[in-house]
């Protein structure tokens, strides 16, 4: 099961301003590099369309991983998005937590994991749900911290 951990910050007070290159990174085969660098990119107007609608969660369990979404990934919520079919929201079913990708088909609702591990979850009559907002973006490390040590390039063959 995926829930997530909501934080409370500002997001006007993160300062994301980071080099961007202009050169675009092929993921297949290698491409001459370009040496000029662009201005920055504001990662916080690239992630946050709506800010002063859109929180950060941490994501707990494994229920999404089908979406490329994992255990201790941040993601970007916009409260301002309309849910709607094939969304990934968060969502609050009889005041439980969950992260879920949502589905409405003949005035049925639920709510389906991207584990097979994991039912979907019909909201059936009498359930109570609440969706907090569509998830609009996924961040996660592919370097931890500890790996993350400064250790020399090889040399080139």
């Amino acid at each position: 099961m995926s829930a997530v951990l909501i934080y409370d910050f500002p997001l006007e007070s993160l300062n994301l301003e980071l080099p961007f290159y202009a050169c675009p990174v092929p993921a297949g085969f290698p491409a001459p590099a370009d040496d000029h660098q662009e201005a920055a990119l504001d990662l916080s107007r690239h992630l946050f369309t709506n800010p002063a609608a859109t929180f950060l969660a941490r994501v707990t369990g494994d229920s999404m991983i089908g979406a490329g979404i994992y255990a201790g990934d941040l993601i970007a919520v916009d409260r301002a998005i309309s849910p709607t079919d094939g969304h990934i929201v968060v969502a609050v079913v009889d005041g439980e937590h969950t992260l879920k990708r949502l589905r409405l088909r003949d005035e049925r609702i639920w709510l389906e994991a991207e584990n097979d591990d994991y039912p979907a979850l019909e909201l059936l009559a009498g359930a109570r749900l609440d969706v907090w907002g569509v998830v609009t973006h996924v961040i996660h490390a592919l370097v931890t911290k500890k790996s993350a040590l400064v250790r020399p390039l090889p040399p080139r063959l």
